[in-house]
């Protein structure tokens, strides 16, 4: 059997990037990656095109194999990269060590990736809004089988080697898995013809398609990816903010004039903020309008459990938009009664002044 193998990194780097104004990545002119529409697809819905570059990498050799990497640059404030190398191997137990990918030259496929995102920040920072330099990617393993080696349909190659295919995506050992493991492993799997299967697990997933075009179904994998990786970023983010404005309302650091008009602003502008990702993020793969390719999407989020994290970062949003009400009243409240202690000072003050007359 032949194929690649692909590995997909999701770097949250803004919470924006003005991609048109994006005119070079790297010093290379990138250009809008469009998918080839082979399936039944409604003409009508415009495709989502990210800026795209490969980069150049001779010298990064996996198993001997010239290690292909591309990047791609989305509005969302994310850069995802994907790394590519090919492989020949006689089972599916041979490619399993491509989980650890360990170049040639000793290095770890991690440390080239994350070196490239930095480039890549800096050069995209004049278009960067609220950037963050990259940190932990979100990664995911992708094994791309364009010759199984066999005359018979994907659908029956997979169901022929069942065990093999569940051991590869979970990385176990040959024997160890349970058929409840094995079953939960293959549950989700999504087909267009008889040439073509994916299989999608949490850490990982086997796309066969003896046609050897396989890019259209890596770009709905990376989509959710990087999905999983801004929801995850935004849940982060939404805790951390929530414990300091949980502390300040716990202390009572809001005064009438003072500390509480900076919290309030923040508040305000962090849920907005917040708000327009959340639904950008949502609302990225409206692309998918190849309904095979839709049915992809819907698995891998089933599987990568995008809507919990969407119901997530809904509910934090719904905490700090309480917050906001319960700070917002506390202050009035504070207000109020310190006018209502003026009025009556000078109401005092007022009569004094008659009594003295």
């Amino acid at each position: 059997m032949k194929g690649e193998v692909a590995y997909l990194y999701a770097f949250d780097v803004a919470n924006e990037i003005v991609t048109r104004n994006v005119s070079e990545i790297l010093a290379t002119k990138p250009v809008p990656f469009e998918i080839r529409t082979d399936h039944t697809y409604p003409k009508d819905v415009p495709l989502y095109r990210p800026l795209t570059v490969e980069v150049p990498a001779t010298d990064v050799l996996l198993r001997g194999q010239a290690v292909r990497l591309i990047v791609r640059v989305y509005d969302v404030g994310v850069v995802s990269i994907s790394a590519r190398a090919s492989f020949h191997a006689d089972s599916l137990a041979d490619i399993l060590p491509f989980h650890r990918p360990i170049l040639d030259d000793g290095r770890h496929l991690d440390q080239v990736v994350r070196q490239l995102c930095r480039d890549v920040f800096q050069s995209l920072v004049d278009s960067l809004i609220e950037a963050s330099p990259p940190t932990d990617p979100e990664a995911y393993t992708v094994f791309c089988l364009t010759d199984v080696g066999a005359q018979m349909q994907a659908s029956q190659w997979v169901a022929s080697n069942e065990r093999g295919v569940a051991e590869l995506l979970s990385e176990a050992a040959p024997g160890m898995l349970s058929e409840m493991q094995i079953a939960e492993v293959l549950r989700v799997q999504k087909s267009y013809s008889t040439s073509d299967r994916v299989v999608i697990d949490w850490d990982a997933a086997l796309v066969i398609d003896v046609t050897g075009y396989v890019d259209d179904v890596l770009y709905v994998l990376e989509l959710a990816n990087l999905q999983l990786e801004e929801y995850r970023m935004m849940d982060q983010r939404l805790d951390r903010y929530l414990d300091r404005a949980y502390d300040d309302l716990k202390n009572r650091r809001f005064g009438l004039f003072g500390r509480y008009t900076e919290t309030l602003s923040r508040l305000r502008l962090f849920q907005v903020d917040v708000a327009k990702l959340n639904d950008e993020v949502t609302h990225i793969t409206k692309f998918v309008g190849d309904w095979y390719l839709a049915r992809v999407y819907l698995g891998t989020s089933e599987r990568f459990h995008l809507n919990a994290w969407r119901h997530s970062v809904e509910d934090r949003l719904s905490e700090l938009d309480k917050l906001y009400t319960v700070v917002n009243s506390d202050i009035n409240n504070r207000r109020m009664f310190v006018l209502e202690v003026l009025i009556v000072i000078l109401f005092a003050i007022d009569l004094l002044i008659l009594a003295i007359k």
